[in-house]
């Protein structure tokens, strides 16, 4: 495909490191308001990262190394930073409340940042405050969203705490620093995926948007366009693949079977003397699907199980008008939300395949089974400009040579060009202003009296001057 870089100074870069691939993507907004894809990789990354977290720093910082370079190609520039997305195992949310009695009777800003600062300074034992997500304030027994200059004389801030395990950001920075590339930010993924997933409506009516991914199944809960609630499972899509490694066979080969014959809701019926249905390795054995599906349908069935328990333990599981919304890798099981919706007994599930924004370019490369949902997420979440600047190209001067400093420059070079044009008629100017001086000069000199003129004129006077008075 054509690249259409050539058009633009900037763009923005994001990496995600997921439990199965490394991705990298660069793009720009366009003046509709889509966004236009400029360089896209991946690769992967089950040899570093596990359970979202990175295990391996060396060999992480090689991974990224790699993407950034393959980017880069694409781009035909130099990444100055890139945003990246912080998830996996251990991130979840903690409530918190700060209550006050302010000195004055209207509650002014000063007040609301003395309630966040304080927050911010939460003692954790073992985990660190990632990201925070003021919820209402309680002022006199009223919530509100927008405190500032509301009457009252107490007020709760609400807070919702976005923890994990300091690792999990302490091993990603590592892993960046060593591949010597910088973060432009460190976003909070499941957030980005929130936005860039789901409708308007379901923000405000309420939601759960669970991220079926490899390793984890994240939990994330919105109401009143909120983030409410947020957990990561340690469960996902690898356990079903590897559950079917029992059917004596690598993960490779389960990983395929459950991709082309996987079913979570599977039902079979059989006319009379009608075979079962079977599936064939690739050494030749037969599996009937039934067996298969047995074995993809109890682990999956587990793992929708806790996100229904998550779900329910939020305490939102009455107030989701929105329903439920699948996305993810695992999220392509056939008849998953069939077999969510006899668990939860939940009137709306959908699958999310695709962001909601529109993407141009890389259409037949960047896969919309929601496998990247995060990685757009996290490019749509950007906003500085991660493009190193170019350094101004210094001419090669041999001694003795002179050089046009204006020559690559039109600008200048009439700029340049106006001055000389001023410095002559400045130099002509003075020269006819010399010439003119001297000529003045000259003239007074010629009319000037000499001494002999001057004594002639005395005696003159003298002795004609008087009688001319007396006649």
């Amino acid at each position: 495909m054509v690249n259409s870089f050539a058009t633009t100074t900037e763009f923005i870069a994001a990496i995600e490191l997921s439990s199965s691939k490394l991705s990298g993507i660069a793009g720009y907004r366009n003046s509709d308001g889509s966004m236009q894809i400029l360089a896209y990789a991946t690769e992967s990354s089950d040899s570093f990262v596990r359970k979202g977290i990175v295990y391996n720093i060396g060999k992480a910082a090689q991974g990224l190394t790699s993407i950034i370079n393959k980017l880069e190609e694409q781009l035909k520039c130099t990444i100055a930073k890139v945003y990246v997305g912080i998830g996996g195992q251990s991130l979840r949310t903690v409530e918190n409340r700060i209550s006050r009695m302010p000195d004055t009777e209207i509650i002014g800003q000063e007040i609301i940042d003395s309630l966040n600062d304080e927050n911010w300074n939460y003692p954790l034992v073992n985990m660190d405050i990632l990201d925070v997500v003021p919820q209402e304030y309680e002022i006199d027994n009223h919530l509100y969203t927008e405190p500032v200059g509301v009457t009252g004389s107490s007020i709760i801030g609400r807070f919702l705490n976005i923890v994990a395990s300091p690792s999990l950001k302490k091993n990603l920075e590592m892993s960046f620093s060593q591949a010597k590339t910088k973060i432009a930010g460190l976003l909070t993924a499941p957030l980005c995926l929130g936005h860039a997933v789901l409708t308007e409506n379901e923000l405000r009516s309420g939601c759960a948007l669970v991220d079926l991914g490899a390793d984890t199944t994240t939990v994330i809960i919105y109401k009143n366009n909120l983030l409410r609630y947020l957990c990561v499972l340690p469960l996902g899509g690898n356990n079903i693949t590897r559950d079917l490694v029992c059917l004596q066979m690598e993960e490779d080969e389960a990983e395929r079977l459950k991709r082309k014959y996987g079913d979570a809701f599977y039902r079979e019926t059989l006319e009379e003397g009608e075979e079962p249905a079977t599936c064939t390795t690739i050494d030749g054995r037969s599996i009937p699907l039934s067996e298969l599906n047995d074995i993809i349908g109890a682990r999956t069935e587990e793992i929708l199980a806790n996100v229904w328990n998550q779900i329910k333990l939020s305490g939102y599981e009455d107030k989701l008008l929105a329903g439920i919304v699948l996305t993810g890798g695992t999220s392509n099981l056939r008849h998953i939300d069939e077999a969510l919706l006899q668990l939860s007994k939940m009137k709306k599930i959908r699958i999310a395949p695709f962001v909601q924004d529109t993407l141009r370019g890389y259409q037949d490369e960047i896969p919309q089974n929601g496998t990247q949902n995060t990685l757009l997420a996290l490019l749509l979440s950007g906003k500085e400009n991660c493009r190193q600047p170019e350094e101004p190209k210094t001419p090669h001067i041999e001694p003795g040579q002179s050089v046009d400093m204006f020559q690559d420059d039109e600008e200048l070079k009439a700029q340049e060009e106006e001055n000389r044009r001023k410095r002559e008629e400045d130099k002509r100017r003075r020269e006819e202003e010399k010439k003119g001086r001297k000529g003045e000069e000259k003239g007074k000199k010629e009319n000037k009296p000499n001494w002999f003129q001057r004594l002639t004129s005395n005696v003159t006077e003298e002795l004609f001057g008087d009688n001319d008075e007396k006649m």
